[in-house]
């Protein structure tokens, strides 16, 4: 479990507040208690029940008076669907995600950038002979994934540098990029190449090979990677599924063109 409780002076007023303990019960991935809860978190006892009532109140939260829990309400669940069918690139991508999956007979991996982070809006599996940590609705760090990378290195400067910012650089693997300066230096050669290489960055065993996608106007707007395990391919045989993962990049992009996704 990877709950954290808000910091000091992020916060945007009370509707951040709000949006921090909604963040602080879903990373339990469970029902939570109240004082689970308030050990985690920096605020009063007496704020922090405020916020949860009123979150309750709205049916963003669902409170079982029972066990005295919290999970997250059935109105996030609907407010999810309709983001996720508005902005994820999930539904219009999902017929070339499973038609190149099954060409390659390994998992297939579309992802978007969030606040620096990569979220899996879709998977497909070819085998179950393996899995990855990437789950539909999961987030993973940009700065060692393959769909990170493809998307970094085509990011406008500017955003590049709020986003490096946003990265912690743990050392998941003895190949994880450790520094901003080490990812740096990587970028061009994706550049060139127009794709980038998962080198067991995230997980142990576990390689990709990456594309990102573009809208008609040249903005990446996602990501999309062919990934499998160790065991099954070495990583200079990754490059087989080049062309047909470009392809299928290209495809999406064009779909995508028509459709107006967040910036």
């Amino acid at each position: 479990m990877n709950a954290t409780g808000p910091t000091s002076g992020t916060a945007d007023g009370t509707v951040g507040k709000a949006l921090e303990v909604l963040d602080a019960v879903a990373a339990f991935e469970r029902p939570v208690k109240f004082t689970e809860l308030l050990e985690q978190s920096s605020y009063p006892k007496a704020t922090l029940y405020r916020l949860l009532q009123t979150l309750t109140n709205q049916h963003l939260l669902a409170h079982d008076p029972e066990t005295g829990s919290y999970s997250l309400g059935l109105r996030l669940i609907r407010l999810a669907h309709t983001a996720w069918e508005h902005a994820s690139l999930a539904p219009i991508a999902r017929p070339f995600v499973k038609e190149l999956a099954a060409e390659a007979g390994e998992s297939v991996h579309l992802a978007q950038m969030d606040n620096g982070q990569v979220i899996f809006v879709e998977k497909l599996k070819a085998t179950d002979r393996f899995e990855t940590l990437a789950q539909v609705g999961k987030v993973a760090p940009a700065y060692c994934t393959g769909v990170g990378k493809a998307m970094l290195a085509f990011i406008a400067p500017k955003r590049l540098d709020v986003v490096l910012q946003q990265q912690s650089f743990f050392p998941y693997t003895p190949a994880t990029h450790r520094s901003a300066d080490s990812l740096l230096s990587e970028l061009p050669e994706i550049r060139r190449n127009g794709i980038a290489f998962d080198r067991e960055e995230h997980e142990e065993g576990i390689v990709s090979i990456a594309a990102p996608i573009f809208i008609s106007n040249g903005r990446v707007i996602g990501a999309l990677s062919v990934a499998t395990s160790t065991s099954r391919h070495k990583l200079d045989e990754l490059t087989e599924f080049r062309d047909s993962l470009l392809t299928t990049a290209e495809r999406i992009g064009a779909e995508a063109s028509s459709w107006h996704f967040p910036g």
